[in-house]
């Protein structure tokens, strides 16, 4: 099995894909899934372009809306995570993960997942202390504040994560787990961005929670993006184990934001999308704890007069196995829940959140609430349903349908840039150690590796990364350095040279 892994996509899927399929062309190779380390930007419309936490000049319509419309059809199956950078009332209509577009599925807030005998798990968004214990209160239509909270992790979350007793191979985050410089080329990272020096020498640059999940769950790799660089490092853990951790840059030519994953053909299996049943238990199990409320929500732990371990038992999890039945996500579950792009519709906030049939029918099947519609009965108010000009999905034969819709029945839970010429490792056996660089020596410099500029991007990369990702409340520290196929940001070159590896 091979799969690519993409540090922040930002919007850019059809120089991705591009990319990809110039490797494939190249290498001879097919590779099988497509991996997102969060900022998607699954944009379809005018209107999200206001649910993302970015200056309006920067809030550009991408390419995602081609594939959410159908004009286009992502050509390998696409697989990610959010991260600071989103349309948050979409991703919002599925919490629990769900197909945003024909072949390209949302992890969820948290979640676990199958791809063939691969177990895929994933955080969503970036942790600020000040919001990580509050209930998932937010709700379009955003304030300001909500706008930038609503993707800031939650404890909720990383707890639910916590419950994972079976071994999970692959994890995601947006943001580095800290304290991950450690095990890696520290000198190399500081010597290319030295204004993270302060935060690292701290001890204050990365994720305290993820920190603790990357010591508990101890997968075999670990990737992540947010900083726009590529770091490598290799964690050693008590029990002889170890964790390849790579972060990844952003979609910009010449940037190292592309890697290659092989894996060994026990992974295989069938190469389907499942349901993770251990998951589905953990979701069940712990829907008690759901709080929508902007006030500190404390998880259960030893010493208190309730259930605090929540690993579900084979009982729990032959129960979710009766209840489901059919573990394969199909694709024929997408339905569009939005307008499709319109250059000529004026560009409205969000106002009122949409119904998705994909959480309501997992919810249903579950016995779990969705937040969202928790919030809104709380307050009164009721959740828009897709209209039928909207509300369609894709048969099995890529064709529009429509798709009817019904409610679920709520139960409310208990109250920047190296411009420098560096040279480069050639990693022939790619033997993970800490100073490993993940690159190989195969370069294309031929048009065909090119990817091409948008004709309205600006070529001002310097100027516009420091605009865009130095947001109010801090939540992003920019830096960029070398990545896994991508590198150098010079706006006089548009190469985008494909340098093709495997782990």
């Amino acid at each position: 099995m091979k799969i690519a892994i993409e540090g922040c996509a930002h919007g850019e899927l059809e120089k991705i894909y591009e990319c990809i399929e110039t490797l494939q062309a190249r290498e001879s190779i097919k590779i099988d899934l497509l991996i997102c380390c969060g900022d998607f930007q699954s944009v379809r419309n005018k209107s999200d372009l206001r649910a993302m936490a970015v200056p309006e000049k920067y809030q550009n319509i991408c390419t995602f809306y081609k594939y959410y419309s159908g004009e286009k059809r992502a050509p390998i199956l696409t697989l990610f995570i959010g991260g600071n950078h989103e349309a948050s009332n979409y991703l919002q209509e599925l919490p629990y993960g769900g197909w945003v577009a024909p072949n390209i599925y949302y992890l969820g807030r948290a979640g676990v997942v199958k791809f063939g005998n691969l177990r895929i798990g994933g955080i969503s968004g970036i942790f600020k202390g000040h919001d990580y214990l509050q209930g998932l209160w937010e709700c379009p239509p955003y304030t300001q504040g909500s706008l930038r909270s609503v993707y800031h992790i939650r404890s909720l979350d990383i707890f639910r994560l916590s419950q994972i007793g079976e071994k999970v191979n692959v994890m995601l985050s947006h943001d580095w787990p800290r304290g991950i410089t450690d095990y890696g080329d520290k000198d190399f990272l500081l010597n290319r961005k030295p204004f993270l020096r302060e935060d690292v020498e701290a001890n204050r640059l990365g994720s305290i929670p993820t920190e603790k999940l990357l010591h508990s769950m101890k997968p075999e790799y670990w990737f992540a993006a947010h900083l726009h660089c590529q770091f490598a490092a290799l964690v050693k853990h008590e029990n002889n184990s170890e964790t390849k951790f790579l972060a990844l840059d952003k979609c910009l030519p010449r940037r190292r934001h592309l890697q290659i994953l092989d894996l060994p053909q026990e992974y295989d299996g069938d190469k389907q999308l499942k349901y993770d049943v251990e998951w589905l238990a953990i979701l069940k199990n712990t829907n008690h704890l759901l709080s929508v409320k902007n006030i500190e929500s404390h998880m259960p732990g030893p010493g208190c007069n309730e259930r605090y371990i929540f690993t579900p038992s084979s009982s729990e999890k032959q129960k979710i196995a009766e209840n489901m039945k059919n573990f394969i996500i199909s694709e024929d579950m997408f339905v569009r829940t939005a307008p499709i792009y319109n250059p000529n519709a004026p560009k409205l906030s969000p106002s009122n959140p949409v119904a998705n049939p994909q959480t309501i029918n997992l919810c249903e099947k579950l016995g779990i609430d969705d937040p969202i519609q928790v919030i809104m009965a709380r307050s009164g108010r009721e959740m828009t349903q897709p209209s039928d000009d909207v509300k369609l999905c894709f048969n099995g034969n890529n064709e529009l349908v429509k798709t009817p819709m019904k409610c679920s029945k709520l139960s409310l839970p208990a109250p920047i840039t190296p411009s420098d010429n560096e040279s480069e490792t050639s990693i022939k056996d790619l033997t993970f150690t800490p100073n490993t660089s993940f690159l190989s020596d195969s370069t294309c410099n031929t048009d065909e590796c090119r990817t091409p500029l948008s004709e309205n991007t600006k070529k001002t990369f310097k100027r516009r990364n420091l605009s865009i990702y130095n947001s109010p409340d801090n939540d992003e520290s920019v830096s960029t350095t070398s990545s896994s196929l991508v590198d150098s940001d010079s706006p006089r070159s548009s190469k985008l040279p494909c340098r093709g590896s495997t782990l």
